[in-house]
């Protein structure tokens, strides 16, 4: 072989292994995007996919509301509270390590709801669901970020990220819709044990660890604090209409509450090493991206277990045709996320956060005004207009969250718009349950003294009044129609108008009320956004 010729070859080699070795890099870099999308979408669609089972399991457990808000929020509370953490922790002590350990602990959790006895065991094993829900979320971003170190294939990853969430948000009901009608209730966890077993094995071969040995040590402390807040505020807010709102038990839980989030605020603001960097909150641009989360899930997201409750206990849909009767706000929130991150840097957010709590207000507002004897298609220009702003709230947050921050505050100021939402949900399913049922509540009181039948009127005795009122209360609908005593058979039809009529005013209120607080949200927003007048 000519010399020439053989320099050119030996010089040829560490190039095509420097090639090889970039390509297997970046090939780990999208196996590692699309495990974390896998795991991420799971556990985001076991937000919302309760939604189209909730009166399943009312009817297998015979259980109140304030259980049925527990399904949900025995979830949403150690998402919101552990995030954070989580995020710390993996830091220290290997993100692809705690990401397993989340998918092992949610599929077994999983697992566990799905042969549930009862309502206690059912909330039991969804709060460890929660747990190991806040693990794989709390080092999801952390993962992504150090698979992709360069900005704009980060960018482009964390858009990807972006629409996995917003989508497994959107589609929970729909999924969970076709699952409980096709299989039961139980379904809706039990698809998780193959997924979760799939996404570990595949977890293991491709995503590599990553640490960072320079990380802030875990605030125990404040985490304590936080969960001890968000628990006692949460219970007394959905066990107020039972317990009394002045009763001591309520009292004493929200002076606990408020002693705790108040500790955790100060807590915050001294230590060296703080969970949250609650400062962030003072910087007008970013405190408004905290409360368009935490708003935006507080008031829509929260209202559409209420509003799925209603399809299928007053207007006596399946589970299946409830989903897809949600289809509206599903789509519109699957088309205006992808472009509302596509065009943020177009529009200012100023203009376009605001935009979007003001879209779901209108929506929410237009949702409240359906009478109770409406065709369910009047919902339809309500739930479009109010899944464009959801879907763009979603988008919008995370995308300005980044540029809002430096890149080495990124992880935590997407923590905080995460932990942000998943408050919002855990809080609006409370306060909007306990509006509903003193909504219900008070319309059917005056309507269950005397059923009429025909010209006569059928006579209800207080303590049968009072159990039809405490199921109607629970958003059991036509439901009761199955355990009315046989006096009451000729009475049926006046009872059906009754249950349609008070959930239908109880659902106008949740709506109403989501809608005054997305409009005050957006107002603020406006407000604090104008204020920043630099780049921070």
């Amino acid at each position: 072989m000519p010399q020439g010729l053989a320099d050119e070859s030996s010089g040829a080699r560490p190039a095509l292994l420097q090639t090889a070795v970039v390509g297997s890099v970046r090939a780990r870099s999208w196996w590692t995007l699309a495990i974390v999308c896998g795991a991420v979408f799971m556990l985001m669609l076991d937000m919302t996919i309760v939604a189209a089972a909730l009166p399943s399991i009312q009817a297998s457990f015979r259980t109140s509301l304030s259980g049925l808000q527990w399904v949900i929020d025995a979830y949403t509370l150690p998402v919101a509270a552990l995030l954070m953490t989580t995020a710390t922790l993996g830091d220290r002590i290997g993100r692809r390590r705690l990401f397993l350990a989340g998918i092992v602990i949610f599929t077994i959790a999983s697992a566990g709801c799905a042969v549930a006895a009862d309502i206690s065991w059912l909330n039991a094993s969804r709060s460890v669901q929660g747990i190991g829900a806040a693990l794989l979320l709390g080092v999801s971003l952390p993962l992504i970020a150090a698979e992709f170190p360069e900005a704009h294939r980060r960018a482009r990853a964390i858009g990807i990220y972006g629409a996995v969430l917003a989508s497994a948000t959107a589609l929970g009901p729909l999924v969970g819709g076709a699952l409980v009608d096709a299989l039961g209730w139980q379904s809706i966890f039990l698809i998780n044990l193959p997924v979760g077993v799939i996404t570990f094995v595949f977890a293991t071969k491709r995503i590599g660890e990553s640490v960072d040995a320079s990380g802030e040590p875990v605030d125990w402390a404040g985490t304590a604090l936080l969960t001890t807040g968000l628990f006692t505020g949460v219970l007394a807010l959905i066990e107020g209409n039972t317990w009394g709102w002045q009763s001591p038990g309520v009292l004493a839980l929200a002076v606990t509450a408020g002693s705790s989030l108040t500790g955790f605020t100060a807590w915050q603001l001294r230590s060296a090493h703080p969970m949250l960097d609650l400062r962030l909150l003072l910087r007008p641009a970013f405190g408004s991206l905290v409360i368009c989360a935490f708003c935006s899930a507080a008031t829509l997201i929260a209202a559409t277990n209420y509003f799925a409750l209603y399809l299928m206990n007053a207007l006596d849909f399946t589970p299946l045709q409830a989903g897809l009767r949600i289809l509206p706000l599903t789509l519109a929130g699957l088309v205006s996320a992808p472009i509302a991150a596509l065009t943020h840097h177009r529009v200012a957010a100023r203009w376009s956060i605001p935009l979007s709590l003001v879209s779901i207000a209108a929506g929410m507002e237009l949702c409240s005004r359906v009478g109770a004897h409406a065709s369910w298609v009047e919902f339809i220009p309500g739930l479009v207009l109010a899944g464009l702003g959801l879907g763009a709230a979603i988008a919008l947050t995370a995308q300005f969250a980044l540029g809002s921050v430096t890149e080495s505050r990124s992880g935590m100021a997407t923590g905080m718009i995460n932990s942000a939402r998943q408050i919002g949900i855990a809080v609006g399913v409370a306060g909007l349950g306990a509006m509903f049922t003193r909504t219900v509540v008070a319309a059917a009181e005056p309507m269950l003294g005397h059923l009429p039948v025909g010209t006569l009127s059928v006579a209800v005795l207080p303590e049968q009044g009072a159990a039809l009122t405490e199921a109607l209360g629970a958003g059991a609908g036509l439901r009761i129609l199955d355990a009315v005593p046989a006096q009451f058979e000729m009475a049926k039809p006046a009872l059906a108008d009754v249950a349609l009529t008070t959930t239908s005013s109880g659902l106008g209120t949740v709506m109403s009320v989501g809608a005054g607080a997305a409009a005050v949200a957006a107002v603020i927003s406006f407000i604090a956004l104008r204020w920043r007048s630099t780049p921070e």
